[in-house]
């Protein structure tokens, strides 16, 4: 004989099966929080996909800075600088060193926009306290804001002061001819009034401090405190600087600007 809905075996069964379906479903849940805590893993050789970069592509992501600059000389550079000449000498009492141009660009930073030009800096080498007839050039960054010489502009930005007054003649410390040496020139915006052209005497630090630091025609020796280069090396340099890249130049013994 069937059991009858209410028979007391007929509750046993049903009891039975819920508890069997409650335990079904409580494993289940489990199964899934346990899934949950421990997801499958990446296949062999997939990479994480929020790994970070490793410290090699780190460093090609950011903006290059000026190679053999320290922290202390970089910060002398303005923010809104886009152009820098920088002129590297051996040592503080050398007068051979060499430049390059270098420009900013917003996304890659610092590039060498000329090659290694050789150059040639004061006499006796570089003084970080310049003063007048030291034959010294002086160790900084100063702004590049005016040129001039003998000959006619070459296709320059910046304002060009042409005069007779820029004819240089005689020799040098080592019997070299200085003639030509003015021919073009820039100056250097140390101890001096910057908007003026460079053949002005203003001294805003007076005169034992110096000044009429110019970037012009090297003559093959060391300079009075001057920064000489190749002539057709300085007509480059004249036909690359813009004025709305607020040019400078940053000058020294390499020692001093690695700080």
């Amino acid at each position: 004989m069937n059991p009858t809905p209410d028979s007391p075996r007929t509750r046993r069964a049903a009891l039975a099966l819920g508890a069997a379906a409650f335990l079904s479903a409580c494993s289940a849940e489990e199964k899934g929080r346990s899934g949950d805590r421990n997801p499958p893993g990446p296949g062999p050789g997939a990479a994480a996909p929020d790994s970070p970069p490793s410290p090699a592509a780190a460093a090609a992501r950011r903006p290059a800075d000026i190679p053999g600059l320290g922290l202390r000389t970089r910060a002398t550079i303005g923010a809104r600088t886009r152009q820098a000449l920088v002129v590297t000498g051996e040592s503080a009492d050398s007068n051979v060193c060499r430049a390059v141009l270098y420009e900013r660009h917003p996304a890659l930073g610092w590039r060498p926009a000329s090659a290694v030009w050789p150059a040639r800096n004061g006499h006796r080498g570089w003084s970080g306290h310049h003063l007048q007839g030291d034959l010294r050039s002086p160790v900084g960054t100063f702004t590049l804001t005016d040129a001039g010489g003998r000959l006619p502009d070459p296709g320059t930005e910046l304002p060009y002061h042409r005069d007779p007054i820029y004819t240089l003649g005689g020799r040098n410390f080592e019997g070299e001819p200085k003639a030509g040496a003015f021919d073009y020139v820039v100056a250097v915006d140390y101890n001096r009034y910057p908007g003026r052209t460079p053949s002005d005497w203003g001294r805003p630090l007076g005169t034992r401090r110096g000044g009429g630091i110019w970037v012009h025609i090297g003559h093959g020796g060391g300079t009075e405190g001057c920064i000489g280069l190749p002539r057709d090396r300085m007509q480059e340099l004249l036909r690359a600087l813009r004025r709305a890249a607020r040019p400078v130049i940053v000058m020294g013994p390499a020692d001093a600007l690695a700080r």
